[in-house]
């Protein structure tokens, strides 16, 4: 086999989060199989009239060991999407596998199962794999490539001294995807998931009170891609709101906090997987608040409140 024909490709998809759960499986499978690994950055973007959100590819900024696909390597236009519906179906029954993406199960759920087959010389994986059974053993090289680049951060940043001058907790509170309280004038967009704000408010209370009996004097630390009317529900007096900053500053403060009241948000999964803290707790919602498709989203060391 001629090993300069051998690749992976990854189709990177949806918001940033779930972008990050594509590459560290794809970058754990590479690196399994020897294959050098590509991304693909335009296919899950164009626009199709099943689209319903508009999202950007955001991995860009990362320093990532990966490089991206030819256009031979892409399916972003219509000929090429529809193409590659017929030839993945085909290959559902040959023995190489060209193409790979989440296995499901009852109810079309997503779960962890070992990738194991055996390869074309070129495999394109598409789908979400949002468990980190597929990348835990490459931690440490999944925290270089998810470092994001220097020129991209603002490291005077007002709230870094806070988060580390203090016993400080993260709070991440989305407010684009679940119903929200009729005391919120802003109701939101439709939600995709039968997800209520409210049961989200009631897991981060009941962490709080979980954090204030576990750790001494913690401070509870507010992000949110909206904080219209979320004085309502948290005193400003008790909790910091870590507002004006955009989505690269947001994440990279993720660095700074000492525990985490994890949401149902990949965003947040991502922040508080990658912290290191040594002596951090992580604690996160029952599983009626799982943001994934997949029932392995949940690291298996952090505690269910």
């Amino acid at each position: 086999m001629d090993e300069l024909k051998k690749k992976l490709v990854v189709k990177a998809a949806a918001g940033l989060g779930n972008q990050m759960f594509m590459y560290a499986n794809a970058y754990s499978s590479a690196k399994k199989i020897g294959y050098p690994l590509y991304i693909d950055n335009t296919s899950g973007y164009f626009q199709t009239k099943n689209t319903t959100h508009h999202r950007e590819y955001s991995l860009n900024m990362f320093n990532l060991s990966a490089k991206e696909a030819s256009k031979n390597d892409r399916y972003d236009n219509y000929i090429s999407h529809n193409y590659k519906k017929l030839i993945r179906f085909i290959n559902k029954f040959q023995k190489k596998k060209s193409f790979l993406t989440d296995p499901k199960g009852i109810g079309k759920k997503t779960f962890y199962k070992k990738i194991d087959n055996f390869f074309s010389d070129k495999v394109y994986i598409e789908g979400y794999f949002e468990s980190e059974k597929y990348f835990f053993h490459n931690k440490t090289d999944i925290l270089k490539e998810f470092k994001i680049k220097d020129s991209l951060i603002d490291k005077n940043n007002k709230y870094i001294k806070l988060l580390k001058n203090t016993n400080s907790v993260s709070v991440h509170i989305r407010r684009d995807r679940f119903v929200e309280p009729d005391f919120f004038k802003d109701k939101g967009s439709q939600p995709k998931k039968d997800i209520k704000l409210q049961d989200v408010i009631d897991y981060i209370n009941k962490s709080i009170s979980y954090f204030k009996k576990k750790i001494n004097d913690p401070k509870f630390f507010i992000w949110s891609n909206n904080f219209e009317d979320l004085d309502k529900v948290f005193d400003k007096n008790n909790f910091i709101f870590i507002k004006n900053n955009n989505l690269i500053n947001d994440f990279y403060l993720f660095n700074f906090a000492k525990h985490f009241i994890v949401g149902p948000s990949t965003f947040h999964w991502w922040g508080a997987w990658l912290n290191q803290n040594p002596d951090k707790i992580c604690v996160r919602p029952s599983d009626n608040l799982n943001p994934s498709n997949n029932n392995d989203f949940w690291p298996n060391s952090w505690t269910v409140i």
